[in-house]
């Protein structure tokens, strides 16, 4: 649920793009690296062509990678499962979309894209091997290219979630079982023994000479533990909140105060509640919100003078919410905004003058439902 970290790049096709800070690290790794092999290879070549041509060939595995990701996205689309974003990091990519798939047919198909495209571009790259030469700048860019695209797709292949392979194997578990819940628990266990299995190779690697080689698989093996860890818990999450509205957890009890209130006066119902946050309405009408940060961003001497309305939060910068909007999307767009509690009124169309404020939905509310929900194995709806 988290928003996509890291520098937006773009959109390719409607789809926004990110690159997570680890990926500088590792275009780094693999151009220094890319640039050393090119040296030893052809040695005729001038310092300069071995290091443009590293630099070359790690943006083309990126975009070799997103052109990986953006398979995945396509067949989600076929199935009208939206894909908010993607994110290139440390060994690949990730392209997060708002639901799981609906079965385990969708599941598979979804998964199983993303190997198959970079196995088409690994074919591709040796196909263009026919034309250049590997002695040539161009014959030995299609190579690595090549050699990589079957190493990213090989990889991806390994049955631990939440890589590909992974998702491949929750599929054939889903289908078999008739359980998403068992499907995902049984492939992350999974996953995490691959991830442990890496740690310790790469470990015994290391020590036994290869050090670079040993450290780069445990690396990644524990990259793929914590994202194996994460990928459970988003999973748990989608499928425990599908199909729950804003009405079902939303409650209507509505902490509100008059905008004549003096900053004074409210932090003393602050201290008298243990409330954090207050809605100001007129007539039911949601004005603003005011909250303990906006409370202190006054100096303390002006609290006697300054009415709440004059420090609060405008309605237009309130993340608001409507009964009938699904729960999942509404908690995601509370955590990039880093709000804990959300308004609900009776319509949040932009001209609606008689949007009353029906309700409230926090965080802890939405919480309680996913522990609830999480007990019960409940399978994913549309």
């Amino acid at each position: 649920m988290k928003r996509a970290p890291g520098l937006r790049i773009g959109r390719v096709f409607g789809i926004s793009v990110y690159i997570h800070p680890s990926w500088f690290v590792i275009f780094a790794l693999i151009t220094f690296s890319l640039a050393t092999q090119f040296t030893h290879q052809h040695p005729q070549w001038s310092h300069t062509q071995h290091w443009s041509l590293g630099i070359l060939t790690s943006l083309l595995f990126f975009g070799s990678v997103l052109f990986h990701e953006l398979a995945h996205g396509a067949v989600a689309t076929r199935y009208r499962i939206p894909v908010v974003s993607i994110t290139l990091f440390v060994f690949g990519g990730i392209a997060h979309i708002t639901r799981e798939p609906e079965n385990a047919k969708q599941e598979f198909n979804i998964a199983a894209v993303g190997p198959l495209s970079s196995y088409l571009l690994a074919g591709v790259f040796w196909a263009l091997l026919h034309v250049f030469p590997q002695r040539e700048m161009l014959g030995a860019l299609a190579f690595s290219l090549a050699s990589v695209n079957m190493g990213l797709a090989t990889f991806n292949l390994l049955p631990g979630f939440p890589l590909d392979g992974g998702r491949i194997f929750r599929a054939a578990v889903w289908y078999l079982t008739g359980s998403y819940q068992r499907a995902t628990k049984l492939a992350a266990r999974v996953g995490r023994m691959i991830a442990y299995t890496m740690i310790v190779l790469g470990l015994w690697l290391a020590l036994s000479g290869d050090f670079f080689g040993g450290i780069w698989i445990a690396f990644l093996g524990w990259f793929l533990l914590n994202a194996s860890q994460e990928g459970v818990a988003l999973a748990a999450v989608r499928s425990a909140l599908m199909g729950v509205r804003v009405t079902d957890v939303m409650s209507r009890e509505i902490p509100a105060i008059s905008g004549e209130t003096s900053l004074e006066d409210y932090s003393q119902q602050v201290l008298r509640t243990g409330r954090r946050c207050h809605f100001i309405l007129s007539d039911g009408r949601l004005l603003g919100l005011i909250n303990v940060q906006a409370l202190n961003s006054v100096p303390r001497k002006q609290w006697p003078d300054t009415p709440a309305q004059a420090a609060m939060i405008p309605r237009d910068k309130v993340v608001c919410s409507a009964p009938d909007q699904p729960l999942l999307p509404l908690l995601k767009q509370m955590i990039e905004a880093d709000v804990n509690q959300v308004p609900v009124l009776s319509t949040i169309a932009a001209n609606a003058s008689d949007s009353r404020v029906v309700g409230i939905v926090t965080r802890d509310s939405i919480l309680q439902v996913i522990q609830a929900r999480n007990e019960v194995e409940v399978p994913p709806t549309a």
